[in-house]
C-alpha cells in the first residue's frame, strides 16, 4: 500500500475517507498498528502521561520526543508518523521552532510535526517550520500544554466568543498553511461547523462525528488510561494481562513453569 503523506490527508478529505489515527511510543506498538492499515501515528506528547507516569505533558524534553519518534518511524511502512512539539519547543522564537521541527525529522524520522494553539499566536512559527519543508498540523480547542491558563481538562468552545475565537483560528490556521487541524475535546456543532468551513481535514478527539477524522490515545483505547467521555475502550487489555501475569507467578512460585517443553536437554 501507498505511503500516507500530508498530501494524503487533503486528498482523503475531497474524497470523502475518513482518517484514523493513534498514539504510539515504541516499535512494536508503532509495528502493529501500521500493519492494520492506521492511516497515521501521532508520536503524541501525551507519552508523558500515558507511558512515564507524569501528571501532564508540560514536562516532557525534546530529547524524549526525539527518542520515542525514531522508534515510531523505524516501525512504520505506511503510516503518516507526525511528532508533536512539546512545551516550550516552538513558543520562544521561529527560528528555535524550526530547529526543533528539524531535530523530529532528522534524528526522528517524523514526517510531520504537530503543535498546540491558534495562528494569532504561533503563525510565525509554523510559517517558518512550513519554510523548511516540513508540514505541520495544528491544534485548537482543548491544547493540554495551557492547562494552566484553562484552567484544567474542560470542553472548550461552549461560549459565543470561544466559539467565534476557534472557528476563526481554525481558518487562520488553514491560510497559514497547516494540512490538518486537532479539535480536542469541543462541542460537536463546533467541530461540524469548522469541518464543514475548512479545505484541510480535521481530526477530532472528544469533538463528535462530524470531522474527517478521529485519533485516540492507544492506551485509552486499550484500558489502561483514565476513563473519560470521548475515549472508547475497544478491549480491556489491561485486565487480559493482569490475568496472564497473575498466571505466570502462580506456575513459577507452584514449578509448574518451566514445563518439560520448555527445558532443553
Amino acid at each position: 500500500m501507498a505511503h500516507v503523506t500530508s498530501v494524503t490527508f487533503r486528498n482523503k478529505k475531497q474524497a470523502g475517507e475518513r482518517l484514523a489515527v493513534l498514539t504510539a511510543y515504541d516499535y512494536p506498538t508503532a509495528r502493529l498498528l501500521d500493519e492494520c492499515g492506521i492511516d497515521a501515528i501521532l508520536v503524541g506528547d501525551s507519552c508523558g502521561m500515558a507511558v512515564m507516569g507524569r501528571p501532564n505533558t508540560l514536562s516532557v524534553t525534546m530529547d524524549e520526543m526525539v527518542h520515542h519518534t525514531r522508534m515510531v518511524s523505524a516501525a512504520a511502512d505506511r503510516a503518516l508518523v507526525i511528532a508533536d512539539m512539546p512545551f516550550l519547543s516552538y513558543q520562544t522564537s521561529p527560528a528555535r521552532a524550526v530547529e526543533n521541527a528539524g531535530r523530529l525529522v532528522a534524528e526522528g524520522g517524523a514526517q510531520a510535526v504537530k503543535l498546540e494553539g491558534p495562528a494569532q499566536s504561533w503563525g510565525p512559527a509554523i510559517e517558518a517550520i512550513l519554510a523548511a519543508g516540513i508540514p505541520v498540523m495544528g491544534h485548537l480547542g482543548l491544547t493540554p500544554q495551557s492547562i494552566h491558563r484553562l484552567g484544567g481538562y474542560k470542553v472548550q468552545g461552549r461560549d459565543e466568543a470561544d466559539r467565534a475565537f476557534m472557528e476563526r483560528e481554525a481558518r487562520a490556521l488553514e491560510a497559514a498553511g497547516v494540512f490538518s487541524i486537532v479539535l480536542e475535546v469541543v462541542p460537536d456543532s463546533l467541530a461540524a461547523a469548522i469541518t464543514e468551513a475548512l479545505s484541510v481535514p480535521t481530526i477530532g478527539i472528544g469533538a463528535g462525528p462530524h470531522c474527517d477524522g478521529q485519533v485516540l490515545v492507544l492506551h485509552d483505547m486499550l484500558g489502561f488510561g483514565i476513563a473519560t467521555k470521548h475515549a472508547k475502550v475497544y478491549t480491556d487489555l489491561r485486565a487480559q494481562m493482569s490475568e496472564a501475569v497473575t498466571g505466570y507467578i502462580g506456575e513459577v512460585r507452584s514449578g509448574a513453569f518451566p514445563a518439560q517443553e520448555h527445558t532443553f536437554t
